[in-house]
């Protein structure tokens, strides 16, 4: 797939990827080694801000899977970043996705599908990957849900 699909792809689904955000500790953004990229994990953001909510408590399945994708949306902006183009994601290969979520809360699958589903529209087939979906007792900066993701390049 060339970047310019990706590009149009992009476009037609109303997605402008957003400038990279800055490290808030002593990691960085993405790490490349060999064909495999690692994205830090991206916390889930509203209006440039941390979405913040508990799943469960104070948030509903559908606006959780509304924040997956809006990570989903950073991830990539942050991909391309590192390697210059999209046209170079061969796989994406796993997704990790935590959400802070009350104890009794179990849908979390559904929330991290916010971000796979999105992964899938803009890369097709090549967008198919592993995933783990985790529920957690918080996540920093009380942000509702983090994803972190693994792609290979050519």
């Amino acid at each position: 797939m060339s970047s310019a699909l990706i590009d149009n792809r992009l476009q037609t689904l109303g997605i402008q990827l957003p400038a990279v955000g800055a490290p808030a500790g002593a990691y960085v953004m993405a790490v490349q080694t060999g064909e495999l990229v690692f994205l830090s994990g991206h916390i889930a953001k509203h209006d440039g801000k941390p979405w913040v909510g508990k799943l469960g408590k104070d948030m509903d399945t559908a606006t959780g899977k509304a924040a997956a994708r809006a990570i989903a949306i950073d991830l990539m902006a942050t991909l391309k970043a590192q390697v210059g183009s999209l046209d170079r994601v061969k796989r994406i290969v796993k997704v990790m996705g935590l959400v802070n979520s009350s104890d009794t809360y179990t849908d979390q699958h559904l929330v991290i599908n916010g971000c796979s589903e999105l992964l899938f529209e803009v890369f097709g087939a090549a967008g198919q990957h592993a995933r783990s979906a985790f529920g957690v007792a918080q996540i920093p900066l009380g942000a509702c849900v983090e994803i972190e993701l693994i792609a290979e390049i050519e």
